[in-house]
């Protein structure tokens, strides 16, 4: 009798876990549809219908959800005191949220964790099988249910997470005052911690490559670095960095600093320095003025500093957009303006924007046009959330749990300081950028956009280009860096390094890690480009070099002063703009 009424409870706590995720599933996805149906703005945009998956396809999910809680329950059933059971559900590749041996070691938070990783699979099942014409839409929908499944993880809860549990127990309760300390710390600060920021201080261990700030405007300050070899190429570098982050990235500190191994290299290195736009300051800013005030005026000034005519550029992200954008209007000028191009996972074709263009419709940049398309500004904040939204676990969740549940301080890191460090956006610039680029695709597009009053060609862009895009990208995918070998007129060398958008461009060539690919073929498909790639060890920072060096001209003494009579230093890089917080 006793047996009997086992199993019906086992049965019964079966039936309820198994309801429980599909009414977990049920309610997100009625929430979506009634959230979706409502996302009708003042422009009378409307979102298309939500719609369910074909209901046999469904049913099929239904079942397969079932047979795996069955036997999800089974295992536990028959769990033995102390002997480790084979899991019915294991993480994903890379997610660490449950690593710690306290989620195995006990049969209730064992089975917590795996119930979970059961309904969110489930859950992403259902999204990928949403059948909806517009791709797009489809993309927020998954995105959107990421990042519920993502929030609902049982390791970001004090109750379900054993991790906080024997931390509180082993510090008698330190950690839960420390954890209450660090949330109202970061409640004040108004973003959640991700390095211990008081270890980092550009200028004092960030950016530490020597030189100066040569010419500065409203837009901009330009940096030209101090030589570090006796003999330089004669041709200089410019480079043009995001205005949506700042400069440093590629300047941490000098064993991974990019610029420093630039200008080791024999190199002239001069840089755009973004200015920190406010809503009294900036916030008029449009896509005109930052190629006439950015790229435009710098290599105006590096021209006449260097007296050469057409020096080398290289851009990084938007950075590169811009640059590009900018050399489109001197040809159409009727102007030779470089001598090279270098991209770093740029986007010249938005076809396939990656995550952040499932985030871009009709109805969300024409409310932004609304709000700050006139004037003002998208705070730094704003944008800086939306990118670590990208990647919850690792840059949400995964302090929130550390910072609050275990009353840790996180550690110090020079990429997490400058990630934290965010900028402002002029709304004219942005929601331009926006409409044009992600919306519309327009610069792809032979002479449908202008741009200070000139028709934009790309394919007239002609000089030699260097395009290198990350494998694992997210917000830049390599597949759609890659088109530009189509749109642009000159002859393209295609790299595609490995990991992400920031590790896979800031790879140092002294630790030489990771690898590249590379090919001489140039077929249309960029799958067919990586079938023939040649993968390369290390860093493509060395290939990239030698690439350059064809295009640096004949070795010259490097130049004794920075500047010129015209354009004499202003202040020491890294300058003021840099430091301006959002």
């Amino acid at each position: 009798m006793s047996a009997s009424n086992d199993n019906n409870k086992s049965t019964e706590a079966l039936q309820t876990m198994f309801q429980a995720g599909q009414a977990m599933a049920q309610n997100f996805f009625d929430m979506l549809a009634r959230n979706h149906a409502a996302m009708q703005d003042s422009t009378g945009v409307a979102a298309p219908r939500v719609p369910m998956p074909e209901a046999g396809v469904f049913a099929d999910m239904q079942k397969t959800f079932a047979e795996q809680h069955t036997a999800l329950w089974s295992s536990m059933l028959a769990r033995k005191p102390g002997e480790p059971t084979e899991p019915v559900a294991q993480p994903e590749p890379g997610d660490r949220r449950f690593a710690s041996p306290e989620w195995q070691e006990s049969p209730i938070f064992d089975y917590v964790r795996q119930a979970y990783l059961l309904n969110s699979g489930f859950l992403k099942q259902v999204a990928d099988a949403l059948p909806m014409a517009d791709g797009r839409a489809k993309s927020r929908i998954q995105f959107l249910t990421r990042q519920y499944i993502d929030a609902m993880s049982p390791s970001n809860f004090a109750a379900t997470n054993p991790e906080f549990i024997k931390a509180a127990i082993e510090t008698k309760g330190e950690s839960i005052t420390q954890g209450v300390q660090n949330l109202l710390a970061d409640l004040e600060k108004g973003r959640i911690s991700m390095t211990d920021d008081a270890a980092f201080e550009v200028g004092r261990n960030l950016a530490l490559t020597p030189g100066a700030v040569v010419y500065e405007n409203e837009v901009m300050q330009l940096i030209q670095y101090a030589p570090l070899t006796d003999k330089v190429a004669q041709v200089p570098l410019l480079i043009v960095p995001p205005c949506i982050n700042k400069f440093y990235i590629m300047d941490l500190q000098p064993e991974n600093s990019l610029i420093r191994f630039i200008v080791e290299q024999g190199f002239t290195v001069f840089l755009v320095s973004w200015r920190n736009p406010r809503t009294d300051e900036g916030g008029h800013l449009t896509w005109d003025d930052y190629l006439d005030k950015g790229p435009l005026a710098a290599l105006d000034v590096v021209r006449s500093i260097t007296r050469v005519k057409k020096p080398n550029v290289l851009g990084f992200c938007v950075g590169g957009t811009l640059l590009t954008s900018a050399l489109a209007v001197e040809r159409a000028r009727g102007v030779e303006p470089v001598s090279s191009l270098t991209l770093m996972t740029t986007l010249l074709d938005f076809a396939d924007a990656g995550e952040l263009g499932c985030l871009v419709d009709e109805a969300s940049v024409t409310a932004r046009e609304a709000a700050i398309g006139k004037g003002g500004v998208l705070k730094g904040q704003e944008l800086a959330n939306v990118f670590s939204f990208l990647r919850a676990n690792d840059l949400v969740w995964q302090y929130v749990v550390g910072n609050y549940l275990k009353g840790k301080k996180p550690a110090a890191f020079d990429l997490l300081y400058w990630n934290a460090d965010s900028t402002n956006l002029p709304g004219p610039f942005l929601t331009w950028y926006l409409r044009n680029m992600y919306l519309e695709n327009n610069l792809r597009v032979p002479g449908k956009l202008k741009m200070l009053g000139q028709k934009i060609d790309l394919s007239k862009v002609d000089m030699p280009a260097y395009l290198m895009a990350a494998r694992e990208d997210h917000i830049v995918p390599w597949g759609s860096a890659y088109l530009a070998c189509n749109l642009l007129g000159g002859e393209a060398t295609f790299v595609l390094g490995a990991s992400g958008h920031i590790a896979g461009a800031i790879n140092p060539a002294s630790k030489n890690r990771r690898s590249y690919w590379v090919s001489d073929a140039r077929p249309t498909d960029p799958d067919e480009w990586l079938e023939a790639a040649v993968e390369q060890k290390g860093s493509w920072w060395l290939h990239w070099i030698e690439w350059l060096r064809k295009f640096g001209g004949k070795a010259v003494a490097a130049r004794g002063r920075l500047g010129s009579t015209k354009y004499e230093p202003i202040e020491p890089a890294p300058g003021r703009y840099v430091k301006e917080r959002a």
